[in-house]
Order: C-alpha cells, then structure tokens, then sequence
C-alpha cells in the first residue's frame, strides 16, 4: 500500500484540474441538453437517453485533451472524474440507496468506457458507418432511430470534434470550451 507522503503529489495534480475538470463538464452537459438533439434528432428524453448524450460529449472533450502535452491528460483525467462524481451525486438526489449507487456507478462507468472506446476507434478512422452504427446501438439502444437522425447525430460528433480540435488549450485548460449549437453541427 502506498504511504500518504507518496500520494500527496498525485492528489495536489489532480487538485490543480479540478475546478477546470468541473467547468468543462458543466459546457459538456449543457452542450447535451441542448432541445434539438430530442425535438429534431430523436434522441430518447429518458435517463438512458440524457446519458449517452452526455457521455457522448464528454467522450469528444476526453478526445481533444487526452494525448495533448502535459497537463492535457490530467486534464482529462478531471473531466472524467467530474462526470462520475455527478452520476454518484444525481443518483443518490434520485433515492438510489447507498448499498447500491457503486455498483450503479460502476456500470455506467463501463457502459461509457464501450462507448468510448467504440466513438474512438470510428473516430481514429474516419469510419462514419462505424460511428453511426455505435451511436444507432448506444443511443437508441436497440431501437430504430427516427430517419435520418443518426446520420444527423454522426455528424454533430464529428464536427464537434473538429470544433474542439480548433480551441487553444489554454482556454481549455482554464475550464473553458465552447459546442457548435446543435442545429448547426448537426448539418
């Protein structure tokens, strides 16, 4: 086990991106709620639905930090820990039991690190049938998208991602990021 003298260093690191871990995540989620992707793109408005537009976003702002120069992946790191720490929080204001928010907590974990590994991989290769066919499996969950709205959706990813590519990292690192709206990424 390690000693705290030995853990101080990693926690002051992860302490230092912390509030910019929260602000980003707080533009991530917003950027998610947006009506559009409910009203026009059919994205379920459940739990399951909100969820995955969150971690969709979420996924393309680890995307931008994670393999930039230090503190890009600390960066990240804190982006990721803050959506968790929320997910915890929202589950326990919805009455989910003590004993059993970890393992709640857990499964969405794993339910996002899927996903992410799958938007990542159709990413890395420009693949958009890849990318399509993973938000038609993830966000309809089995269900068929109303027409068009995945390839709607495809597109808002990608070009969000790009939106991202483009911002300074200083400003991200300073807990600032801004989304395309909806509509316009969405074309």
């Amino acid at each position: 086990m390690a000693s705290l003298a030995s853990l101080l260093p990693r926690l002051g690191r992860r302490a230092v991106h912390e509030r910019a871990g929260y602000l980003l995540y707080g533009m991530a989620v917003a950027a998610a709620r947006e009506p559009h992707c409910y009203t026009v793109l059919g994205v379920p408005d459940t739990l399951d639905g909100r969820f995955d537009l969150i971690g969709l976003h979420v996924f393309l702002l680890i995307h931008r930090l994670r393999f930039l120069p230090d503190p890009g992946p600390a960066l990240a790191q804190a982006v990721f820990d803050a959506m968790f720490s929320d997910m915890d929080v929202t589950l326990r204001e919805m009455g989910v039991g003590d004993l059993s928010v970890g393992r709640r907590v857990r499964a969405m974990w794993e339910a996002f690190n899927g996903r992410a590994h799958a938007y990542d991989a159709a990413l890395a290769a420009a693949d958009a049938p890849a990318l399509e066919a993973a938000l038609i499996r993830n966000v309809w969950r089995g269900m068929p998208p109303p027409e068009g709205a995945a390839a709607s959706l495809r597109r808002l990813a990608t070009a969000q991602a790009a939106f991202l590519d483009a911002q300074p990292f200083a400003a991200l690192a300073a807990g600032e990021v801004s989304f395309r709206p909806a509509a316009e990424a969405a074309l």
